[in-house]
């Protein structure tokens, strides 16, 4: 019984045309696992609309490439390079983006094979193991270091080496300046620093704190883990 389930549609004639009815099946599946993905990847986080459209279309789009390379050595090698082009041509994502995009991706690969069964199978896996992976990363870990993320905006004019680091060693146990750049058409720097708090209830008293020592400028602490993650 399972041997049928997962047989591929494509094994059993070796043709060089695919019925009009397992096309059908073949993309009418790969779109109901695109849903499928959308739905368990956006599960418990935020997601844009683009990336929510990109994760219910792509498995349909590559199962529909694949089918049509249908061993075609030159016509693989034309697609390769068109997804590459849309890629350069793409802004950036996080990895979550990323990750999701290659799992819809190679669930469309595995449908345009013919092996719905295993396609079912591997967006059931991935998918289940997203929302296991996000569950886990939204437990409180109220036991572990205050570690923030401290963006201090200073004028181009103040020379900032040794300004805030008296501050810095009142509120925290420890501080790394990792980056600095300019903004505003370089009329401003604004000062990157990896910083953990001694007391989480004194995070007002730094920022008023370094207010006086910036100019009133923009000043913004946050968590660590809001960062967003690129690849």
């Amino acid at each position: 019984m399972l041997d049928t389930v997962f047989r591929g549609l494509f094994d059993t004639a070796l043709t060089d045309t695919i019925a009009p009815g397992n096309f059908l099946l073949c993309v009418g599946i790969s779109l109901i696992l695109g849903l499928l993905l959308c739905a368990m990847t956006g599960w418990q986080s935020r997601s844009s609309r683009s990336l929510t459209i990109t994760l219910a279309l792509l498995p349909a789009v590559v199962c529909v490439v694949i089918m049509m390379v249908n061993g075609n050595v030159g016509t693989g090698v034309a697609v390769a390079g068109a997804f590459s082009l849309v890629r350069f041509r793409s802004a950036p994502g996080t990895a979550r983006e990323i990750s999701a995009i290659f799992v819809a991706m190679g669930t469309g690969l595995i449908a345009g094979m013919g092996y719905l069964a295993y396609a079912t199978l591997f967006a059931l896996i991935l998918g289940a193991a997203t929302m296991a992976y996000t569950a886990f990363s939204l437990r409180p870990r109220n036991s572990g270091p205050a570690c923030r993320t401290l963006h201090i905006t200073v004028p181009e004019d103040l020379d900032y080496i040794g300004v805030f680091e008296p501050v810095l060693d009142e509120y925290t146990r420890q501080y790394n300046l990792t980056q600095v750049k300019t903004t505003n058409m370089g009329s401003l720097f604004k000062l990157t620093y990896d910083v953990t708090m001694k007391d989480t209830c004194l995070e007002k008293r730094l920022i008023d704190q370094l207010r006086l020592r910036n100019g009133n400028l923009e000043i913004s602490l946050g968590h660590q883990d809001n960062a967003v993650a690129t690849l």
